[in-house]
């Protein structure tokens, strides 16, 4: 069985009734219900009599699987613990059937009081030698920022969608736009990987702007859902169909460039393969 790290307060450590601070998130232990209730017991190996009251396995089995006490498995899913050690948290990646983005998701929440929060690093401005390469490119490209924020864009992305106007926001742009909603026949599959993006990206930064989007979307019933999932997803370069109002349906290569020495920046483009229907119909977005 792994070792669990001794308590605060003494060898008996805070009873068991103890509950977190006022005020205080359990993302990790949201993280580890929510995981544990999408594995069955047939693909963990458990065999099953009578009927199961929860989905997915029970506390008692992960912590089992795991390797550890159930009174500390316990601990962790409420909340009590938030300084578990790397080897706990891989045995439950690995009995919770986690890839290597929700296995780096779990391990980032590991650290879940404020002070192992990711510090911020390098600018939040965009560099003007950013700028002028935004300006150049003459295919719909933006500047988001870690919130999906659109901090700047060329005229190409605003002719695309009002989505990318300067100072807009894609994720409520996605969830609040009936106008925006239209132009994606995959809506569903998209708002799948940004929700997944927005969870990987916040792990456990307490930023206030974060707070404020998922507080204005948590009205949207799609949000909702696909929230409680808990998935993690990276961002990463894929196509993504549009229908736009006037030039019509449109196959777009996206792909997310990172832009170094600031604070989570990143140039977003839209392109069409060369010579393809979808260049010609690109084209038409401008005069």
């Amino acid at each position: 069985m792994l070792p669990e790290p001794s308590r605060p307060g003494g060898p008996a450590g805070p009873p068991l009734d103890q509950r977190p601070p006022a005020g205080r998130s359990n993302p990790l232990g949201e993280y580890l219900r929510a995981r544990r209730e999408l594995v069955t017991p047939e693909v963990a190996g458990i065999s099953v009599i009578g009927v199961r009251r929860v989905p997915g396995l029970r506390r008692e089995e992960v912590a089992m699987l795991a390797g550890i006490s159930a009174d500390y498995y316990l601990r962790l899913e409420k909340g009590r613990d938030r300084n578990p050690s790397v080897q706990v948290l891989d045995s439950l990646a690995r009995v919770l059937r986690l890839d290597d983005d929700h296995r780096a998701h779990l391990l980032g929440l590991g650290g879940g009081d404020p002070a192992h929060r990711r510090p911020r690093q390098g600018a939040t401005e965009v560099p003007d030698s950013v700028r002028k390469l935004l300006d150049s490119i003459d295919q719909p490209a933006f500047i988001e920022d870690r919130h999906f924020d659109v901090i700047a864009s060329n005229e190409w992305a605003r002719a695309l969608s009002t989505g990318f106007d300067v100072g807009g926001n894609q994720l409520l742009a996605l969830f609040e736009d009936p106008s925006e909603q239209a132009m994606y026949p995959d809506w569903e599959s998209v708002t799948e990987c940004f929700v997944g993006s927005l969870r990987q990206v916040i792990g456990n930064d307490g930023d206030r702007r974060f707070e404020e989007l998922i507080t204005a979307l948590a009205g949207n019933p799609r949000f909702r859902e696909l929230w409680a999932r808990h998935e993690v997803q990276g961002q990463s370069s894929g196509t993504v169909r549009i229908v736009h109002p006037h030039v019509g349906p449109l196959t777009l290569n996206r792909d997310r460039l990172e832009v170094s020495g600031t604070d989570g920046l990143a140039l977003v483009v839209h392109h069409a393969d060369a010579g393809s229907v979808d260049a010609e119909r690109l084209r038409a977005l401008l005069p």
